[in-house]
């Protein structure tokens, strides 16, 4: 996402809590010619959440679109073998998050001259079950709702969307592909694209919903999941 943003000329802040991986991204967008700053953080912590958005505005004077995209599996628990500490991580992350960043940069979203956009990463689990398990689908429906919610209030000053990846081939999803191989190829091969998905393929979903022409799209959960949810 921080790529696709920068390629089309945004100044992007980019949030992680790895700082090796955000020099390396940071690096690869300046050395492209496009202008990054990156800021470690933790998206469940509301001081350090506090503390980036202070820089964002400190680095570009406002904040015009805003992507939460931090999330973690919860390794499929069913209830019975969600521990409370995991449960609390996994909607930590996936949900309050969301709600921490998205109220911290509420200020800077409502003041500017256009409408402020809120892009929230769901998934496939936000809308059945199965995704993920308790923890991890609990936090995406969360987070639909979140979204909905937000449009709700805050439009047409803010517009606010989700989109529900399906299976992405990103660092989350690494340990499965490795650990249970003949699994997951199952699972994508039996979706109508028959594949995973490639990070930029999102990416691509994300920036057209900051654009001017999903202008009249308020509230949605856009599913880029290959055509998993068909049936």
């Amino acid at each position: 996402m921080a790529l696709e943003f920068a390629d089309n000329g945004a100044s992007v802040v980019v949030v992680d809590v790895d700082e090796d991986g955000l020099d390396e991204l940071t690096s690869e967008i300046t050395a492209d010619g496009g202008e990054a700053t990156g800021v470690v953080g933790d998206v469940s912590d509301p001081d350090s959440v506090e503390a980036v958005v202070e820089r964002a505005i400190e680095e570009y004077g406002t904040i015009d679109v805003l992507c939460n995209n931090a999330g973690i599996l919860d390794d499929y628990a069913p209830t019975g073998e969600t521990s409370e500490e995991l449960w609390d991580r996994v909607l930590d992350i996936n949900l309050k998050g969301v709600f921490l960043f998205t109220k911290a940069a509420l200020p800077a979203l409502l003041e500017g001259e256009d409408e402020g956009v809120v892009i929230n990463t769901a998934s496939i689990a936000g809308k059945v079950a199965g995704g993920g398990g308790a923890a991890y689908t609990s936090s995406k429906h969360g987070v639909i709702g979140f979204t909905k919610q937000l449009s709700h209030d805050y439009g047409p000053e803010i517009r606010a969307n989700a989109v529900c990846p399906g299976f992405i081939e990103t660092g989350m999803t690494e340990s499965l592909i490795d650990e249970t191989p003949d699994e997951v190829q199952e699972l994508v091969d039996g979706t109508p694209a028959g594949r995973y998905a490639r990070p930029e393929e999102v990416a691509q979903v994300v920036a057209f919903l900051a654009s001017d022409e999903a202008s009249f799209m308020h509230g949605t959960a856009v599913d880029v999941d290959g055509g998993w949810l068909v049936d």
